[in-house]
């Protein structure tokens, strides 16, 4: 016999009466075993409470499903028995209720207030999950309450819910469950939103996230998290990825995600890593966290001065995607002595035929490898630029200091200020 049922939420029928095809009450609701469906999640028993403990009864079962009462197709069910917890069990109230959602369109984490179930193929399925204060509400048993507060105040209360399509679980057949939607537009989001949401997922579901996203989104991500939180996740990977991680990310970057490693490990990710990536690395190290060379990238848009504009232009699409700024172009000589400097405006509009130094800027602005983060500033504010380059003790170009890099070591101060 088939249940009858509309739409109807978790909240509303949790609590409630279960009985026989004879009216005789065997329980009281408490769960649903869910189990994967074609199209949604299908519930294959439903768990109520009596005096003998809790029982399982099977939805082909169930005659009458609403929020007023839950019946039995018979007096005597032949599938009714006593619930023995399973591995792997995904109970709908249990392990779906209060989990996470990471909610892709709003860069955030947000809470499963109630769930909506209903009719597909008569089968009793998940359709959606609510996200709302609505939810929230109807769960407290609140929400006709909050209807008329609303009303007095000429507002209304949202519906949100969202499809159980756009829904997965974190982790296969798992009864501890937080969810995520849309793992595959990860890669799409900002770094900073993706940091967000690190920090406010259980420890244990970290790995998990950063196997949806690919390396160079995970090393973008990692330098926009706190250094302590940083660490807990590095401590969540093996050294073979975090070394893979390393390497695809802006060398400034990947020198201060190590900076806050254990010397040990630090020493020992970079010897898995390339060669020359893990030079320039060590290089950065070596120089104070706080001076130019500590912050600057030795990746620049590096130009000789026997070239035409055009010649820079092609240069400038064959290597912007390995530079971190390609703003500035860099002329320098073949001991790195910095001769000129030109700005992408300047090539895109001088003909192509025009000599290289005939549009350079011939004097330069710099700072040296040792200049204090203060001086640096300055000098980015005063002649208003967005990198500067940095020389060494021997006046050789050593590496450029981007505006948001400087910005980045101002900002924690800044932000720890502003709680005060």
């Amino acid at each position: 016999m088939t249940a009858e049922f509309s739409e109807i939420f978790l909240s509303t029928v949790i609590g409630r009466t279960v009985i026989n095809s004879a009216g005789v009450e065997l329980g009281i609701l408490r769960d649903l075993v869910m189990v994967p469906g074609e199209v949604f999640p299908e519930v294959s028993h439903i768990l109520f409470r009596s005096r003998k403990g809790t029982k399982s009864l099977p939805w082909s079962e169930v005659a009458l499903f609403t929020h007023v009462v839950i019946s039995a197709a018979s007096i005597n069910p032949p599938g009714l028995q006593s619930y023995k917890p399973r591995q792997g069990d995904i109970l709908v109230r249990r392990d779906l209720l209060d989990k996470q959602i990471v909610d892709v369109d709003g860069a955030k984490v947000v809470r499963v207030n109630d769930i909506k179930l209903g009719k597909l193929h008569d089968k009793l399925c998940i359709f959606t999950v609510d996200i709302g204060f609505r939810g929230l509400l109807r769960r407290l048993g609140y929400e006709r309450f909050g209807e008329r507060v609303a009303r007095l105040l000429r507002k209304e209360i949202l519906n949100t819910e969202i499809s159980w399509e756009y829904v997965q679980p974190l982790e296969a057949n798992s009864s501890k469950l937080a969810l995520n939607i849309a793992r595959n537009q990860m890669n799409e989001m900002h770094p900073a939103d993706l940091a967000d949401i690190i920090e406010n997922i259980p420890i244990q579901n970290i790995r998990t996230v950063l196997d949806s996203i690919d390396a160079e989104t995970t090393g973008d991500t990692l330098y926009e998290l706190e250094a302590d939180m940083r660490n807990v996740v590095i401590s969540q990977m093996d050294d073979e990825q975090v070394s893979d991680i390393l390497e695809e990310m802006e060398p400034d970057e990947a020198a201060d995600v190590l900076s806050d490693l254990p010397e040990e490990r630090a020493q020992d990710l970079l010897e898995m890593m390339d060669q020359e990536d893990a030079e320039d690395i060590q290089e950065l190290l070596e120089h104070e966290e706080d001076s130019a060379g500590g912050l600057m990238t030795p990746d620049y848009f590096r130009l000789s001065s026997n070239i035409s504009v055009g010649r820079a232009l092609e240069l400038v699409r064959e290597c912007a995607e390995e530079v971190e700024t390609v703003y500035y172009g860099y002329i320098v000589d073949a001991q790195d002595r910095l001769e000129g400097v030109v700005s992408l405006k300047q090539l895109l509009l001088n003909s192509p035929d025009t000599h290289i130094t005939d549009v350079m800027e011939e004097n330069i602005k710099y700072v040296s490898i040792d200049s204090e983060p203060v001086d640096m500033l300055e000098t980015l504010a005063k002649y208003d630029l967005i990198a500067i380059p940095v020389l060494d003790e021997d006046n050789r170009m050593a590496g450029i200091v981007t505006v948001d890099d400087v910005l980045a070591h101002y900002l924690p101060h800044f932000l720890k200020n502003k709680r005060r």
